[in-house]
């Protein structure tokens, strides 16, 4: 049976989401408007649709596109990309737990957040392609991960350390983020 964010656990991801937007905006010099262009939304398991669920990752990135009729019928169509950040409560709440008492829940739902927050605003603004082939994945992790990491260096303390040196030392190895 899958393990699910609890009462307390979903506020705190949504204070790491929050708190994200302010780091990636500084990283990347954006206004809040600026950055408000970039159209997403967050869900944690309990609330994915079965193709938003994939094992081994702590968070998956869905593309959507919307299109808004034309109801005059003058031809145009107004079509836009939105992102769904699908957290993988199970597989978090388990990373947590196995390294306890060492990795703790806020700082890797932090991590967790810019993280899906910058691959949201490469591929929005272009610097990404979402439909890459695989090799291009996973370079474009390794940049996203130096970004990460750049964006929360003024926060740097223990509990977040720990967790960049976890994704530093074993990058490779981990296909958590998609």
């Amino acid at each position: 049976m899958p393990l699910y964010f609890n009462a307390l656990q979903v506020p705190m991801a949504k204070k790491a989401f929050n708190d994200a937007e302010k780091l990636v905006t500084n990283q990347f010099r954006l206004s809040e408007h600026e950055f408000k262009r970039n159209k997403y939304e967050v869900k944690t398991l309990a609330y994915l649709n079965e193709q938003e669920i994939k094992e081994g990752t702590f968070a998956h990135l869905c593309k959507y596109t919307y299109e808004k009729k034309d109801i005059y019928a003058t031809g145009s169509k107004d079509e836009f990309d939105f992102y769904r950040v699908c957290l993988q409560d199970n597989n978090i709440l388990d990373a947590v737990e196995r390294a306890n008492p060492f990795i703790k829940l806020s700082p890797l739902m932090l991590y967790i957040a810019v993280h899906e927050l910058i691959h949201v605003l490469r591929f929005s603004n272009g610097s990404s392609d979402f439909n890459a082939d695989n090799d291009e994945k996973e370079k474009e992790e390794v940049i996203v991960h130096n970004l990460t990491r750049a964006a929360l260096q003024p926060l740097k303390g223990y509990d977040l350390e720990i967790i960049l040196d976890c994704f530093s030392s074993n990058f490779k190895n981990f296909d958590l983020f998609n």
